[in-house]
């Protein structure tokens, strides 16, 4: 499982290799055509295998075997304006949830993967977060406009919430706040938020619910942290508005 979805992120890559059109895709206000390009990527490698694929770009196609999660280019308004923060994520639902997850920086080729119970990697190399500072002390990358300091020491904003949250998991950043109400489908955050959890930190819906629901039009709204305690400072912060 673990390396057909490696081999799906790689499929993305080679088509990026000779791709030259970044612009609007025509088909749908906020796609581009390169969401086209790695989708079809995508779906050339792992359809034949019989997977399910449940992607932003396709919605969720015919399979008898396990359900994989897809954005196949989180990120594409960076991709097209060349602002380097930008990914393909992939994670494999068994009836348990999340089980298997894979997120590609198509920028700098880094691969961040995880297997529920065996842990976090990156580049291979496992990944935990041992603490968190306090939130005042924090650095947080957001997506979306807050409507004022939520107590943070920085705040960041880059584009892509899967690679925001992978920058939680391996202490690069020290939580996630999705500022904006119910902006996310599940293919945006899946993979990242299994990556998190293996590498100890904490992920959750900022109005409780589950963030694992395969259901394409369903939108949530993630918060992470660091540790217990900062990340339940984010969370209550975030509720409060």
């Amino acid at each position: 499982m673990l390396s057909d979805l490696h081999d799906a992120a790689d499929a993305v890559v080679a088509a990026f290799a000779t791709h030259e059109d970044w612009g609007p895709s025509g088909n749908r206000g906020d796609q581009y055509a390169s969401d086209v390009v790695a989708d079809r990527a995508v779906h050339d490698l792992l359809d034949p295998l019989g997977y399910r694929v449940l992607s932003e770009e396709s919605g969720l196609s015919a399979g008898s075997g396990p359900t994989v999660v897809v954005d196949p280019l989180d990120g594409s308004t960076n991709a097209s304006r060349s602002l380097p923060w930008y990914s393909t994520c992939l994670c494999a639902v068994d009836e348990d949830g999340p089980w298997v997850a894979v997120v590609a920086d198509l920028v700098t080729g880094c691969r961040y993967d995880a297997i529920r119970g065996w842990g976090a990697r990156r580049e291979g190399i496992q990944i935990m977060r041992e603490s968190a500072p306090a939130l005042e002390d924090s650095l947080v990358a957001i997506s979306g406009l807050p409507p004022h300091n939520l107590g943070w020491g920085q705040f960041r904003a880059f584009g892509s919430a899967a690679l925001d949250l992978c920058a939680v998991a391996d202490g690069r950043v020290d939580g996630y706040v999705d500022c904006s109400e119910d902006a996310h489908g599940v293919w945006d955050y899946l993979a990242a938020a299994l990556i998190c959890e293996e590498a100890g930190v904490v992920v959750s819906d900022a109005r409780g619910r589950d963030l694992c629901v395969l259901d394409p039009k369903a939108r949530r709204t993630p918060v992470a942290g660091a540790g217990p305690a900062l990340a339940e400072a984010l969370l209550e912060a975030r509720q409060g508005f």
